[in-house]
């Protein structure tokens, strides 16, 4: 009789064990959620810098400016029989 209630005791005391750890592994990650925001804050907002950035350098005047280097003085606009055109729809059918 007393060995199983030491052996029911032990098994009470192993889920109770099993249970507090797993409150402390969620705890850990509770915590640790406000950091990861933080960082996804950082991540949007750079990715916002970055955008902004592309646009930047995009631009029509700062392509414009681009041209005029030295360092791209060797391309040219192409002449209008250089262009090749294709439909709309033609190259998906192949």
């Amino acid at each position: 009789m007393l060995s199983k209630v030491i052996s029911g005791m032990a098994v009470v005391l192993a889920l109770l064990f099993l249970y507090l750890n797993g409150l402390n592994e969620l705890t850990k990650l509770k915590m640790a959620v406000p950091k990861v925001e933080k960082e996804i804050a950082a991540l949007k907002e750079e990715n916002k810098r970055l955008r902004y950035e592309i646009r930047q350098f995009e631009s029509p005047s700062h392509l414009l400016e681009l041209s005029r280097r030295p360092e791209f003085a060797h391309l040219k606009h192409p002449l209008v029989k250089d262009v090749l055109k294709v439909k709309e729809g033609v190259a998906l059918q192949h």
